[in-house]
């Protein structure tokens, strides 16, 4: 079968054609069902000394809306929703294989108990989470600034892991170490800290809750080696494939929305 494809449909029928064990890597960012429709507006900006934006050096800009973009993001059962596609995911995974499920914090204690009955709880790896700054401040609760990333493997004796691949952090007291450990840093823990993608930057492609490479570059570069098969089946902008370009692993990327197919074949077409 051919790769580096991406596809449209409805990832439980196109996941039922691949064969048992394909995937090395499976990344999956379902919507989040927060009840509400996620949309995104696309800027573009322009220097303009009349402009209403003050940038770097005092330079003043314009913003001119060139269009928007949007999905509904509401489920009556989301758990129903995921169950049977993290079942093929399941089924999918390659026995050194992992899981990296991308999901809202309002839902994860329900998904993690739904994939420990798939996977088995022996074969939960990790509970990430993203923090990030961005975005409205509360002052009725604590802000909620972060994503939680459920990681499980499909053999928790047999599951392939390159620790000394992946990017590495600055020490937070670097003078508690030996200067040879400051100078490599750190392997990052389970909370890691990285901006959202940038409003004006070359990575945004305007598609709503777009992933920023980081983030993934890190799953792929720990949990897959070159050339190894990668999976997104809500694939969205396509920045598991953007990735996957980057690093030399293959990929297939499915989704339901044909925006999202478009954006992200465009994306990849660039890169």
């Amino acid at each position: 079968m051919e790769w580096n494809r991406v596809l449209l449909g409805d990832n439980l029928e196109l996941m039922a054609e691949f064969e048992d064990g394909s995937f090395q890597l499976v990344y999956a960012d379902p919507p989040f069902n927060t009840g509400k429709a996620q949309s995104h507006q696309k800027v573009r900006t322009f220097a303009d000394e009349n402009g209403d934006r003050t940038g770097f050096g005092g330079r003043r800009y314009r913003t001119e809306a060139v269009g928007e973009s949007s999905y509904a993001d509401s489920f009556d059962d989301f758990t129903d929703f995921l169950s049977p596609r993290l079942s093929e995911v399941h089924r999918l995974l390659d026995e050194s294989g992992t899981l990296y499920l991308h999901i809202d914090y309002r839902e994860a204690h329900y998904v993690k108990v739904l994939l420990d009955g798939i996977f088995g709880r022996e074969c939960f790896l990790n509970e990430i989470i993203w923090a990030y700054d961005y975005g409205g401040k509360s002052k009725r609760r604590w802000p909620a600034k972060h994503d939680t990333i459920l990681v499980y493997v499909k053999d928790p004796e047999r599951y392939y892991f390159d620790s000394e691949s992946v990017d590495r952090e600055p020490y937070m007291a670097p003078g508690l170490v030996t200067p040879e450990k400051a100078a490599k840093g750190k392997l990052p823990t389970d909370v890691w800290w990285h901006t959202i993608v940038p409003t004006n930057g070359g990575e945004r492609t305007g598609y709503p809750t777009q992933k920023p490479a980081g983030i993934l570059r890190r799953m792929v570069t720990a949990s897959s080696r070159p050339g190894d098969l990668c999976l997104d089946p809500f694939c969205g902008s396509g920045t598991l494939g953007a990735v996957c370009q980057e690093l030399g692993r293959d990929f297939v990327l499915l989704d339901s929305n044909p925006e999202a197919v478009e954006v992200t074949r465009r994306r990849l077409a660039a890169d």
